[in-house]
């Protein structure tokens, strides 16, 4: 695991290639099977209702969903009204292997970016306890990822995430800035498609 600092918050970790070709393969199919049973929407800005330029589902107890009545995690598809799907063994392994002493994840954000899609810099903080981590799994094509830190205007830096690293945030970056400025297209051919998906792990209420 390389651990780095930015403005002087560590916890902020990078794990390049931690699923190798194979792994990434079975976890796709994984989610496949998640999306067929809860299928990606177009989460929405609270008030002005504009849509995000990513597509997205949940799996786990919780799912985070964003519409016109604000952010907020809840246990069914805003669509369907289903329960989400169970969190799959290996996303669950994971977490055990990074945050063995914190309490299991309760919500799994599936986000599929498109080649032309981006994410601007936000901070992961409608949970209502940030002592464990959040973990990011990448599959599909590479994104440009910035992250800054506890303030908006904070100075950012940015690398390139490819399909089967992970990244960490936790410790005093759990709240660090971040985001995605672009996809770039033609990275990867896990996804036949194009574009990518990030799979981020989080543990919503205080045990």
């Amino acid at each position: 695991m390389q651990n780095s600092h930015i403005n002087g918050l560590s916890g902020l970790a990078y794990l390049p290639d931690h699923f190798d070709r194979d792994a990434q393969e079975t976890l796709l199919e994984e989610i496949r099977k998640i999306v067929a049973e809860a299928p990606l929407f177009q989460p929405a800005m609270p008030k002005t209702g504009k849509p995000f330029s990513v597509r997205m589902s949940n799996c786990g107890p919780l799912g985070w969903v964003a519409d016109v009545n604000g952010y907020r995690y809840q246990p069914n598809h805003p669509e369907t009204g289903k329960p989400w799907p169970a969190i799959p063994a290996r996303l669950q392994a994971l977490w055990s292997e990074i945050a063995p002493d914190a309490p299991p994840p309760e919500a799994c954000l599936i986000n599929y970016y498109s080649t032309d899609a981006k994410l601007g810099l936000h901070q992961d903080r409608d949970e209502d306890m940030f002592d464990a981590p959040v973990v990011s799994v990448s599959l599909g094509d590479t994104a440009t990822f910035r992250v800054g830190g506890l303030n908006r205007k904070d100075p950012t830096k940015s690398f390139r995430l490819k399909s089967g690293d992970v990244v960490v945030l936790g410790g005093d970056a759990r709240l660090a800035h971040h985001g995605v400025d672009r996809i770039l297209k033609g990275t990867s051919t896990l996804l036949k498609s194009g574009g990518r998906i990030n799979l981020t792990l989080r543990r919503v209420t205080a045990p």
